[in-house]
């Protein structure tokens, strides 16, 4: 009599479904066979070249333009200017970082690649608006990190006396000179330690790319483990990567605070 094939395990939705009871045992002893070291040697390579292929890139490009969105954002936002579109503008830019830091990012991934499919203009998107995995994680993460990085440097600028204004005022420099010349660099100073929190922190959220099919550290770490059935070795491993490369990163925002702080005078 013929057997019927044994399903070992299924993905669906973006989910591993592992084997459970005795075909879990079984697998999990052959693993434990072939040694913890072979597992780690045999999944580390492939882990790096997924964050050096994709986590990093998208990290990078995505906070590259989520900062110019930022500084455009908060720039907008501290303008005094009283012109109807100005106040248009301030409306919809308040509204954007009122709806970026008010859903989850999760959410705003899943609405971007799953969810602009859907949506169809006449005329402009008739079958409606289809992005690659990529393209759509660049966009998500770019506009939630600016969102987020725009209240920082909002809070950057505003947090400059307001007499380094009046002395830019006083040798014959407009509002857009000073700002430039004088407050920017200051305010990139103050804002260089929450801005490379929000670097780090979009490095640990690339993880979510996984989720739309990007085939980052956290999603060959799936596929890897979906193979050997060694889930925890696995997810502990690329946790480790994570910690490395935060670990690394927090010593350059160190070393950055220390250059940009060079010519401030300590007050005890």
């Amino acid at each position: 009599m013929q057997k019927e094939p044994v399903l070992l395990f299924t993905r669906s939705a973006g989910s591993l479904h592992f084997p459970t009871g005795s075909l879990r045992k079984k697998f999990s002893q052959k693993g434990c066979e072939a040694g913890m070291w072979k597992i780690v040697t045999d999944a580390l390579p492939q882990l790096i070249v997924a964050g050096l292929q994709y986590t990093i890139p998208i990290a990078i490009i995505s906070f590259i333009f989520g900062l110019g969105l930022a500084l455009l954002t908060a720039l907008v936002r501290i303008s005094r200017k009283k012109s109807i579109f100005f106040m248009v503008l301030k409306a919809f830019f308040r509204f954007y970082v009122w709806l970026f830091r008010s859903t989850p990012l999760l959410v705003q991934l899943f609405i971007v690649y799953f969810g602009l499919p859907y949506l169809k203009i006449s005329g402009i998107a008739p079958d409606g608006i289809k992005l690659t995995p990529l393209v759509a994680g660049i966009l998500t993460f770019s506009l939630n990190t600016g969102a987020y990085c725009s209240e920082t440097m909002r809070a950057a600028i505003l947090s400059i006396p307001k007499g380094q204004w009046e002395a830019a005022y006083s040798i014959g420099m407009t509002r857009t000179l000073a700002l430039r010349r004088i407050i920017l660099p200051q305010a990139l100073r103050v804002s260089l330690p929450p801005l490379a929190n929000s670097f780090i922190s979009l490095v640990k959220d690339t993880s979510l790319a996984a989720s739309i099919t990007i085939v980052e550290m956290f999603e060959v770490s799936q596929q890897i483990a979906a193979q050997n059935f060694q889930p925890l070795v696995m997810y502990c491993l690329v946790a480790a990567l994570y910690a490395v490369a935060c670990t690394l990163l927090s010593w350059l925002q160190g070393y950055l605070e220390k250059i940009t702080s060079r010519y401030v005078s300590n007050i005890n």
